[in-house]
């Protein structure tokens, strides 16, 4: 398939810099132009929708609205262990029911876990905030509560607030799988998905080859600076689920996507496996 440039969108976050460094900068060989966006995940989700990028990173739990115009890819995206999203308060004894809950994005798979594991609780609002404004709202009284992703888990403790539940956990004890955060489609008609998915492999297999290469570069977009954050970063959310979905991965796709069905949260999907 021959390309004039090849759309991509992915987060400004540290892992998918990382993985993606080679892949937008050209060291892959035979890999058209690429035109890269950055954006937060909850404008992913949405965009994806309107079918504006080729390659895009999104939310699993945005899939049952995509899969009809992209392919999933077993590469590039972001599942583990021990990394799922942390409900956060400024004291421990915070109910959530009646409480208003910032949240990075409503079709996020933070918020997917969120509305599992509260399904006996009833908030009385909901709001949808950029991540990184989540946790000063929270320490300022702005929300009772917040649903935080990636480098919160390590840095909330600056904010004096409290986990009320690692859902990460509460997901790896219920299922026995990783937890599914990030996926990454490719646009029917516009990207061969296994061509694609060629390409994101050997930009993950350089990233970890030379970790150095992509510093700059990741330093440069990264909303949280710090060497020390940065790194645990890259080590949690870039992983062998990273480089090869797998069997695990896969079942952990469709463990999400049908419990949610199930719960009437998302429309229904054909499982993967």
């Amino acid at each position: 398939m021959a390309f004039v440039a090849l759309s991509i969108a992915v987060s400004p976050c540290p892992n998918d810099t990382f993985v993606f460094h080679a892949l937008v900068h050209g060291l892959i060989p035979g890999t058209p132009e690429i035109n890269l966006t950055f954006a937060d995940v909850d404008v992913t989700n949405t965009a994806a929708e309107r079918g504006e990028f080729d390659l895009v990173k999104v939310s699993y739990a945005a899939l049952p609205w995509l899969l009809d115009d992209y392919d999933l890819l077993p590469t590039g995206g972001a599942l583990g262990r021990g990394c799922g999203p942390l409900v956060l308060a400024r004291t421990a004894d915070q109910d959530l029911t009646g409480a208003t809950v910032a949240v990075p994005g409503d079709r996020t798979t933070a918020y997917l876990l969120f509305r599992l594991w509260a399904a006996d609780q009833k908030p009385a609002k909901i709001e949808v905030v950029p991540f990184h404004q989540i946790m000063p709202g929270v320490a300022a009284g702005t929300y009772d509560a917040g649903l935080v992703i990636h480098e919160a888990r390590f840095t909330y403790q600056r904010y004096d607030l409290v986990a009320l539940a690692d859902l990460g956990e509460w997901w790896e004890a219920d299922t026995g799988l990783p937890i599914p955060l990030g996926a990454i489609l490719a646009r029917k008609g516009a990207v061969d998905p296994a061509q694609a998915t060629e390409w994101i492999r050997n930009s993950v297999s350089m990233a970890w080859a030379n970790p150095d290469a992509s510093r700059e570069f990741i330093l440069a977009n990264a909303q949280e600076m710090e060497p020390d954050v940065l790194k645990q970063h890259i080590e949690l959310y870039v992983n062998e689920f990273t480089l090869e979905l797998g069997r695990d991965g896969l079942a952990a796709a469709d463990a999400l996507l049908q419990r949610s069905a199930a719960a009437g949260l998302t429309p229904s999907v054909k499982p993967f496996l």
